[in-house]
């Protein structure tokens, strides 16, 4: 298992959504991080459910098609008080884990809070937290004006900091921060 964190890997972070669905891609290197692609997929544009789904199979299998990530990690819908606005979610999250287990790509939840509390230590950081933090690990000029592009790279270094942690021990941010000090300003 140890060996699996040291060699180089791609992980696809997607943070799903039926108007906006964020992905993200980041190459691991041993201990170095690399941005290889982030962006979103328009939905809103797309008038049936049944199409924006469709988009969303078609465009994450793009993806894995085009990056050949070893793990998929997706946000977890929080559960809100429209239960048809989660059960859209749900759909959304269903047809992109598709995708990825079509190609037998393994695929890892994480909870909105885990995700923030691993990239930066407040699990009730706003999403321009969680940017600003991304911009400072991965070395990225401009932040996106649709922050669920950051939101879905946030879940693929979260992915990547709780494998870590998993595997060395080190299950705190102030751990990661004394064993890493030059990515953290």
């Amino acid at each position: 298992m140890a060996a699996k964190q040291s060699k180089d890997q791609i992980i696809l972070g997607i943070d799903p959504g039926t108007s906006v669905m964020g992905y993200g891609l980041i190459h691991v290197k041993g201990k170095e991080l690399i941005l290889l692609q982030y962006g979103v997929i328009h939905l809103k544009k797309y008038t049936s459910h049944e199409l924006k789904l469709k988009k969303i199979f078609e465009r994450v299998t793009s993806l894995l098609e085009d990056y050949h990530p070893d793990e998929v990690a997706l946000e977890a819908p929080f559960y809100g008080k429209n239960v048809q606005s989660m059960l859209k979610l749900g759909r959304a999250q269903g047809v992109a884990m598709s995708a990825a287990l079509a190609r037998e790509i393994p695929i890892t939840e994480y909870a909105p809070k885990k995700v923030k509390q691993s990239v930066t230590g407040n699990g009730n950081a706003s999403k321009e937290q969680v940017a600003a933090m991304l911009q400072t690990l991965l070395k990225f000029n401009e932040i996106p004006k649709l922050l669920d592009a950051t939101d879905a790279l946030a879940v693929a270094v979260c992915h990547h900091f709780q494998k870590g942690s998993q595997q060395s021990g080190n299950k705190s941010w102030k751990s990661f921060i004394a064993d890493n000090p030059g990515r953290v300003k």
